[in-house]
């Protein structure tokens, strides 16, 4: 059975840094890329970072310098290091992993996600 499991939310003031980690396991595929999301109330859910299994990342414009992904490949596991936090990074954040399956066919999996706050 797949599981994606987020760890490391949680509320935090503006300026300081938080570490979520997701663990990805269960699968036979290969695991393709791992990326995390974000979706704010009343926002559609965007793309933070992702890493592929390669270890090419992915970071938008707006995040870049403040947002870091890395990933332990023998252990499936993918940190999302965020650095000067403002309150609009508040958000639920949501780790998916994509698998590649028989006949090339691909598929993705969501975490439940976990919730950061950044207060002012």
């Amino acid at each position: 059975q797949v599981q994606v499991v987020e760890s490391g939310g949680g509320l935090v003031q503006a300026g300081a840094s938080l570490s979520l980690s997701c663990s990805v396991s269960g699968s036979t595929d290969p695991i393709t890329v791992i990326g995390w999301y974000r979706q704010a109330p009343g926002k559609k859910r965007e793309v933070v970072a992702t890493i592929s299994g390669r270890g090419s990342t992915y970071v938008p414009d707006s995040l870049e310098g403040r947002f870091t992904i890395s990933r332990d490949s023998a252990k499936n596991l993918v940190s999302l290091q965020m650095n000067s936090l403002k309150p609009e990074d508040t958000a639920v954040y949501y780790c998916r992993a994509e698998f590649i399956g028989g006949m090339g066919a691909r598929w993705d999996y969501w975490g439940q996600g976990t919730q950061v706050t950044v207060s002012s």
